[in-house]
């Protein structure tokens, strides 16, 4: 999911995920973090009931947020981003089930398998295209047909994805993969599939280059986004979307709190600012937080210095509302 540019006369939906964390060590950092700009838009603005969820959702709050704002189905682990990417792509066959297929590096511990955090470094569009060639047959063989997306992800299309749960990358990565891989049974040539692929990958050629150049091999891949559109699906227009803004992120999945702290500030001070900016301008503005769990969206109008009042008396701690997300 790229960000998309916000549309200033429409008003400004942000969505910022990763706002929040469940780690001691985020938790410290929340204690002691101080946005200004964040703390006086929430003050001036109604908040909507929060969307409560669970950490161990296949489907990250900031995905349901986003899916739920452009209108498709929001069943666990089962948004169809793969299929509305494939819409960008003119060549691609239109319509049935798609999935992104993501390389990436399992790490293999004594009592558990992990992914390493993505993309994977160095990754050109050479070395994607050739493990993509490599790979494709295998694929094919389950019928299950491959195109090229990006460097290190691909587009997969198969009636095998039409109904099949998923988790994000982003919820496995770093993580015993046990509670994150699908467990179904219609699941099982994947999970062949998974095994070929290690095998395959072990001696390929883009490794050696890799492995010589230092940098991490590919030896799996990982299945997200799966699923098809609704029927007679249409995105909305462009000023009606929301903004992703993924400042947060990488600090976050390194649980590098000092960065993220950091990164908060920087965006406290620029994007935050700027919706105070509108808000005064008497234009609306959004702002939805997300974190491990859960969302919550604000919503802004001009206020009467009366409501303003109000509001102010009202106000919770931003620590507080950290804490819940």
């Amino acid at each position: 999911m790229a960000p998309r540019k916000h549309r200033h006369n429409t008003g400004m939906h942000l969505i910022i995920p990763y706002a929040s964390g469940l780690s001691d060590g985020c938790l410290a950092a929340q204690a002691s973090l101080k946005l200004p700009h964040l703390q006086r838009l929430l003050d001036r603005c109604h908040p909507s009931p929060p969307d409560a969820g669970d950490a161990l959702s296949l489907s990250p709050p900031h995905e349901r947020v986003l899916a739920r704002a452009i209108g498709l189905g929001l069943a666990d682990g089962q948004i169809a981003w793969a299929a509305l990417r494939a819409r960008e792509h003119p060549q691609l066959p239109d319509g049935g089930a798609w999935a992104f297929i993501t390389l990436c590096h399992w790490q293999v511990h004594t009592h558990h398998i992990a992914m390493s955090h993505l993309p994977l470094p160095e990754l050109t569009q050479a070395e994607s295209a050739a493990l993509l060639a490599a790979m494709r047959p295998y694929f094919k063989e389950d019928g299950i047909a491959l195109f090229d997306d990006q460097p290190g992800r691909w587009l997969a299309q198969a009636e095998l994805f039409a109904d099949l749960a998923c988790a994000a990358p982003d919820r496995a990565a770093g993580r015993n993969l046990a509670h994150w891989m699908p467990g179904s049974v219609k699941a099982a040539p994947l999970r062949r599939l998974q095994n070929e692929m290690q095998m395959l990958l072990y001696t390929h050629p883009v490794n050696d280059a890799r492995q010589a150049r230092g940098v991490t091999p590919v030896n799996s891949f990982w299945l997200s986004g799966t699923g098809a559109l609704p029927s007679g699906y249409r995105m909305p227009d462009a000023s009606a979307q929301p903004t992703l803004v993924n400042t947060l992120r990488a600090a976050a999945l390194a649980d590098d709190w000092l960065a993220w702290t950091q990164a908060w500030q920087t965006l406290d001070a620029t994007e935050i600012r700027l919706m105070l900016q509108h808000l005064a301008c008497g234009q609306p503005v959004q702002l939805t937080l997300c974190g491990e769990r859960s969302s919550q969206c604000w919503h802004g109008q001009k206020l009467s210095a009366w409501q303003s009042f109000k509001h102010l008396f009202a106000s919770q701690p931003l620590c507080t509302v950290l804490e819940k997300l």
